[in-house]
């Protein structure tokens, strides 16, 4: 139900981030979603890849500051309004929505995002009654 996400803290400087992809690519480990949110003087790094445990193992043994956390991914029809009414749903119950961002995805029809909320068990609760799809885990970890 819950996802695995990175996040990693990074220098604002030039080749930080190549370094930290380079890691991940070393290993062997897939990029799936990823969003960059920076200051001028770090980034954070947010990613779901294919192993979280040994990308994060291979990311601070390389030197940087990684965090997991938990977030949901949720399966929306690709169409304008059907994110808008996922949030608009999610806030109409009182869950906020602290940010999200797009998920690769290989079906035309289908749009996927990464969303984190601040009571994620209340928010798979009105999902799941809503009809609205949750991505397993296991279709992302390829470990």
């Amino acid at each position: 139900m819950y996802i695995k996400q990175l996040s990693v803290f990074i220098e604002n400087k030039a080749g930080r981030l190549a370094e930290a992809l380079k890691v991940l690519s070393d290993n062997g480990i897939d990029i799936s979603a990823l969003s960059i949110a920076d200051t001028s003087e770090f980034g954070i790094l947010r990613m779901i890849v294919s192993d979280p445990a040994l990308a994060k193992e291979k990311l601070f043994e390389s030197g940087v500051i990684v965090k997991t956390t938990e977030v949901m991914g949720i399966v929306l029809e690709d169409k304008p309004g059907s994110l808008a009414n996922v949030v608009a749903l999610l806030a109409d119950n009182g869950i906020v929505v602290e940010y999200a961002y797009a998920f690769l995805g290989c079906d035309k029809e289908k749009a996927l995002v990464v969303i984190s909320v601040d009571n994620q068990e209340g928010a798979v609760e009105i999902l799941k009654n809503s009809g609205v799809t949750t991505i397993n885990p296991s279709d992302i970890y390829r470990v």
